[in-house]
């Protein structure tokens, strides 16, 4: 479903300040697959996953989605093939509009737009049902202005966005980091459901190597804009925090010193 070949970005080349974001990195990701991407500070995770979206064009490289070639489509052709959930609740959702127009909005992702009414009686109908799934009561609440919620509540709804119209890819760039944990616990739980429910193949950038274990059926360790580990199946499920480290120490060349990652 998704394959990057021998992706490479730099920033500032040629300058003091140049940075190899991502160094020859290949990955394939098959239909279904839910990985997880953990990594220190500087790793390159995020990158990979501007790259795949179009945010950050590669230097070399090619990559594939579902067996299209989209490294030189731009950022806004490829919206019909990605689904994304940002760190920010605030990123994924227009805070003036009302949480029925966001939803039309996602609806209409990569589609034609004609000149009909953007939302009908049947369209606030599936809302309500899908809203329904989140159990946070806003399935009556179509009218109320995104920016009058909660954070997890905001980031709930840009999941269900992400992913209605069923994306070849489901990205999500640390998308609980910003909450606290209870309603972190909340929104990845029904991560975990819509990815199974749906079928989707997905990527979690995190952190919290705790939740890099606990989700997906496959991790992948980064350091210095590579692949060091990848681990899936029951080799993953036996995985410890400690052992994640010591993989870190052992293939990174160094330990792990990220204080957000060890502590989350």
């Amino acid at each position: 479903m998704l394959e990057l070949k021998n992706i490479t970005k730099v920033f500032n080349a040629g300058t003091i300040n140049e940075k190899v974001a991502l160094n020859n990195l290949s990955l394939t990701l098959n239909e279904g697959d839910f990985v997880t991407v953990i990594g220190g500070n500087g790793a390159g995770k995020s990158t990979m996953l501007n790259a795949v979206a179009g945010t950050y064009p590669v230097d070399a490289g090619s990559i594939l989605i579902g067996g299209q070639d989209v490294t030189r489509l731009s950022e806004h052709r490829r919206a019909k093939f990605i689904g994304r959930v940002f760190q920010d609740p605030m990123i994924g959702t227009a805070a003036d509009m009302c949480i029925d127009e966001n939803m039309s909005l996602a609806m209409l992702r990569g589609k034609r737009r004609g000149l009909s009414w953007a939302i009908s009686n049947k369209d606030r109908e599936l809302y309500r049902e899908m809203l329904s799934q989140l159990d946070l009561g806003l399935e009556n609440r179509l009218t109320t202005k995104v920016g009058l919620l909660s954070g997890g509540q905001r980031q709930a709804i840009t999941l269900l966005m992400a992913s209605m119209n069923h994306p070849q890819i489901l990205l999500l760039d640390e998308h609980t980091a910003a909450l606290d944990p209870k309603t972190a616990a909340k929104v990845l739980a029904l991560s975990d459901k819509i990815i199974s429910e749906e079928g989707l193949t997905a990527m979690m950038v995190t952190h919290n190597m705790k939740d890099a274990i606990a989700h997906g059926n496959r991790l992948i360790m980064m350091n210095e804009g590579k692949i060091i580990f990848d681990v899936s199946g029951e080799e993953k499920k036996k995985l410890t925090v400690e052992d994640l480290m010591d993989a870190f120490a052992k293939l990174g060349g160094t330990e792990f010193a990220n204080d957000r990652a060890l502590l989350g």
